[in-house]
């Protein structure tokens, strides 16, 4: 008897694996269609992405206003044009002073460029005059070889410049649009959706929106913080151009990776042409300190606490946006991570056993009724 009912046993234990698989194969297959149909979309899709995080960052003085009284279309247009002229103010931080000190940067350029043939013509490189120019005829003769390819990657620049302003452009036409509209979404959603749909779509939406917003205020404290560690370093050392440095940093903390290498690189470049070769060796041990430290220790300890995740899985949230697409996926990595934990949490949460209390009004009904303003 044991021989059979063991056999039975381990046939049914084999349908219910190749249930599972098949349906966990059909999930990632949709998966996939779904991917695949965003990247097909994405000159609409990445403006949305961006009109979303902009609004999560702008809506909290919209809601203020909108609670004074304010009609909605006139506080989405004093946010809105509030922001454009703090985008502004974040440009003038930048320009004006490095526009101001410019003639002494270039000095300071000449003199940096001076030094090192001083420092290459003696030893241990002994590089001679002669050597120098036969390596720069040598540049110019590659340079002019690929200026084909040269120019080909200028229009692909160009292009991408234009994409970006369309982009810039069209978020903010849809921030403008959230901010004013987008309180009527989750009831008019709610109305459109049929069954159990019509409770627990609007319930992950606005979920999905804290998340957002989450991510969005702890991306901007990270950046503070890369800001003044940096800037008060920059200080110390003697840098000319800290506010505008430290501006630039906070700024270039919501691209990953890239923005924070950049607004290195310019903080090494500007010590090592106006203080010199050691502040510049100073400059970039604060700044990779300082990195390391937010990269490794303090983003994902305040992404994990305002995101509900834990920081190793923020980490590899990164690791593998990046992998896969690069700076635009190790930007939305996290968010994206966030919101898949907040869809699985709600399915968690519906296929959990009943509460005892049948009187209870569900997760959906509370959520919403604090979701929708009055």
């Amino acid at each position: 008897m044991s021989a059979p009912l063991n056999s039975r046993k381990a046939a049914a234990a084999l349908r219910t694996s190749a249930r599972v698989s098949a349906e966990m194969l059909l999930v990632l297959v949709m998966a996939a269609v779904v991917l695949w149909l965003l990247g097909r979309m994405w000159s609409v899709v990445w403006p949305l992405i961006v009109g979303l995080l902009l609004t999560t960052l702008t809506w909290p003085l919209t809601r203020f206003l909108r609670r004074r009284g304010w009609p909605p279309a006139l506080a989405a247009s004093v946010v809105t044009v509030l922001f454009l002229l703090a985008a502004a103010g974040v440009v003038a931080l930048i320009a004006v002073p490095v526009a101001s000190q410019s003639g002494e940067l270039a000095d300071g350029v000449g003199d940096g460029i001076q030094k090192l043939r001083e420092w290459a013509a003696g030893p241990p490189l002994n590089i001679g005059d002669d050597q120098i120019t036969g390596a720069l005829d040598a540049a110019v003769a590659r340079v002019q070889s690929s200026l084909g390819s040269m120019v080909t990657a200028v229009v692909t620049g160009v292009g991408t410049v234009f994409s970006g302003l369309v982009t810039a452009v069209l978020a903010l036409f849809l921030m403008f649009f959230f901010l004013k509209d987008g309180p009527r979404f989750l009831p008019w959603l709610t109305r459109q959706l049929p069954g159990r749909l019509a409770s627990d779509v609007p319930v992950v939406a606005a979920r999905c929106w804290d998340t957002l917003g989450a991510f969005v205020r702890s991306q901007a404290f990270v950046g503070l913080l890369d800001a003044v560690f940096i800037g008060i370093g920059l200080w110390i050392v003697g840098v000319p151009l800290v506010l505008p440095l430290a501006v630039l940093t906070f700024v270039s903390a919501f691209v990953p990776i890239v923005g924070a290498l950049f607004a290195g690189l310019v903080a090494v470049l500007i010590a090592l042409v106006s203080n010199g070769l050691t502040d510049a060796l100073i400059v970039l041990a604060i700044i990779v300190v300082v990195q390391q430290l937010e990269g490794n220790v303090f983003q994902p300890m305040i992404q994990s606490r305002g995101l509900g995740l834990h920081a190793a899985v923020v980490l590899l949230a990164v690791t593998l946006g990046g992998s896969l697409a690069g700076v635009v996926g190790s930007l939305l990595a996290v968010p994206a991570a966030a919101l898949v934990a907040v869809v699985w949490n709600h399915l968690r949460e519906q296929l959990a056993d009943p509460t005892e209390d049948p009187d209870a009004p569900e997760a959906g009904e509370e959520h919403l009724g604090s979701a929708v303003p009055s």
